[in-house]
C-alpha cells in the first residue's frame, strides 16, 4: 500500500541503517525464524500507513546489514514505527551505526532550471521508484557556497542539473535536514545499474557546485528487497556457485 498523498504538505524522511550482533546468529534457527516474523510483522503494518521500503547492504557495507527506508507525514510515526522495531525480540540484538532524519523541500534550483509551468509542489512528495538500487549518502556544503551570490549558485546548479540528466537511468530524491540533523541534505539515488551511478557521480566531481562540497559521506549501496528477504540475507543459507 503506498502512503496517501497530501498535496502541498511536507514529508519527513527518514534512513535507519541497522546493523545485528554477531550473536544473534548463534541462536537456534527457530527462534531466530520467530525474531524476524516479528520483526516483518510491524514493517509490514507501517507500510499500510506510510511509504516504508526495505533494503540489504549485506555485501555492500561492512558496518551495517539493512535499511528501512520510512516517509510520512507525521514525524510521531517515524518515532513510533523506530520504537516498535527496536521493540522486538530482534530489536534487542541491533544497532543503528547510521540514522539520517530529513524533510521534503521545494528545490529553487530546479524550478529555476526547468522554468515556468513546473508544479511547485512536486518536490515536496517523494515517489521512489521500482529501482534494484538505492544509492544514499549525507550531504554537507561549505559556508562559503551559501555567501555566493543567487545568479552564481544558480549557474553552478544547472550545469550540475543538467550532468544528472544525461543519466536517465537514475532517479534523484533530494531530502533537506537543516536544522534537524548534522547533515545539510540526504541524497537517495534509484538505478538499476550501479555502474551508471560510479560513472554519474564521477562526472559530477569536475562539476563546480561539487568544489563547494564540505563531506558527502559514508555512501551506501542498498539492494531493495521485501522485508522478508531482508532479514533472510542475514543468516543465508549456503548455496551452489551458480555454473
Amino acid at each position: 500500500m503506498t502512503i496517501e498523498m497530501q498535496p502541498g504538505r511536507r514529508q519527513y524522511v527518514k534512513f535507519t541503517f541497522f546493523k545485528v550482533q554477531p550473536e544473534w546468529r548463534r541462536l537456534d534457527p527457530s527462534e531466530r525464524a520467530a525474531h524476524k516474523a516479528e520483526f516483518v510483522g510491524v514493517t509490514e503494518r507501517w507500510a499500510e500507513r506510510n511509504l516504508v521500503r526495505c533494503y540489504s547492504t549485506v555485501g555492500t557495507r561492512g558496518d551495517v546489514d539493512f535499511l528501512v527506508w520510512q516517509v510520512s507525514y507525521e514525524l510521531s510515526d517515524i518515532q513510533a514505527m523506530t520504537g516498535e522495531l527496536l521493540g522486538t525480540a530482534l530489536g534487542g540484538w541491533l544497532t543503528t551505526p547510521f540514522s539520517y532524519l530529513s524533510m521534503t523541500k521545494h528545490s529553487l534550483y530546479v524550478e529555476k532550471y526547468a522554468g515556468p509551468g513546473q508544479d511547485k509542489f512536486t518536490r515536496l512528495t517523494l515517489a521512489p521508484g521500482d529501482h534494484r538500487y538505492l544509492f544514499v549518502y549525507p550531504l554537507t556544503k561549505v559556508r562559503e557556497w551559501y555567501g555566493l551570490p543567487a545568479d552564481e549558485r544558480q549557474q553552478a546548479m544547472n550545469e550540475h542539473i543538467a550532468i544528472g540528466r544525461t543519466y536517465s537511468s537514475i532517479k534523484l530524491n533530494t531530502t533537506y535536514s537543516f536544522g534537524l540533523d548534522d547533515q545539510e541534505f540526504v541524497l537517495a539515488f534509484e538505478g538499476d545499474d550501479p555502474g551508471e551511478f560510479l560513472d554519474l557521480v564521477q562526472e559530477l566531481r569536475g562539476s563546480v557546485s561539487s568544489a563547494y562540497t564540505l563531506t558527502d559521506v559514508p555512501i551506501f549501496t542498498c539492494a531493495h528487497v521485501t522485508a522478508t528477504e531482508m532479514l533472510d540475507l542475514l543468516t543465508g543459507a549456503r548455496q551452489a556457485v551458480p555454473a
